[in-house]
């Protein structure tokens, strides 16, 4: 299964979705991750720029991607925190998706606002989410959308499944018991962005732990799933 991971910010993989990437990549599937941003505005360092920062952190992501099994990544070098659901933005979606022939594509919630009522979410997330799905359906496989794809040879395609991230009404919960010391591991190869990975180490499987039916115990990623 070709499964096409389409987030804002260089370590939005791993954060929201790094057991299920894992997962999957030891399963066979073809990743790749199409990140929209540069992530320029991570920093609060007066010494940083924006062009360094970016460098940055698209090593940070190649590294933290290698520690899930994924080293195929698009970057489209948007501006962080400047992102507007646009034609020219789902135009450039539908052109990965085509692109990509994915049958299974992943990206964050864009209904949801924040996170265990501690945390807003990211304005950028939101966007990204909405915009998949602008992109996705009906424009990805349908011909008449962005005829000038078709002509550089960009036929339609239309994904079997779309999953949400980071979800206000979760429908899938995914079993990544395996998978979550990838998870963390990745997540540590962002030193930009995680200034107390010991931390994020205890925190990461405290939010996925969850009980399963028979007594066991193991760690879990939300999602809600659309069969499309």
């Amino acid at each position: 299964m070709n499964t096409l991971v389409i987030v804002a910010h260089p370590d939005d993989p791993e954060f929201f979705c790094g057991g299920a990437i894992a997962r999957w990549a030891a399963a066979g599937d073809a990743i790749r991750y199409v990140i929209v941003t540069g992530g320029d505005k991570g920093s609060d360092d007066p010494d940083m720029t924006p062009e360094r920062l970016v460098a940055l952190r698209q090593i940070e992501q190649r590294k933290a991607a290698a520690r899930l099994g994924v080293d195929d990544i698009v970057f489209l070098g948007y501006v962080d925190g400047e992102l507007a659901n646009t034609l020219g933005l789902q135009r450039d979606l539908c052109r990965e998706i085509r692109r990509f022939a994915a049958d299974r594509v992943v990206t964050t919630d864009p209904l949801t606002l924040s996170y265990h009522n501690t945390r807003v979410n990211h304005n950028d997330h939101r966007i990204i989410g909405q915009a998949v799905c602008d992109a996705l359906f009906p424009a990805a496989g349908n011909r008449m959308y962005f005829p000038e794809l078709l002509a550089i040879g960009f036929a339609p395609h239309a994904p079997k499944e779309l999953w949400f991230s980071g979800p206000t009404m979760p429908n899938t919960l995914l079993d990544v018991t395996d998978w979550v010391d990838a998870k963390i591991s990745a997540i540590r190869e962002h030193p930009s962005q995680v200034k107390d990975p010991e931390g994020i180490a205890r925190r990461i499987p405290q939010g996925l732990f969850r009980m399963r039916a028979d007594g066991s115990q193991g760690y879990f990623e939300n999602y809600r799933r659309v069969v499309l």
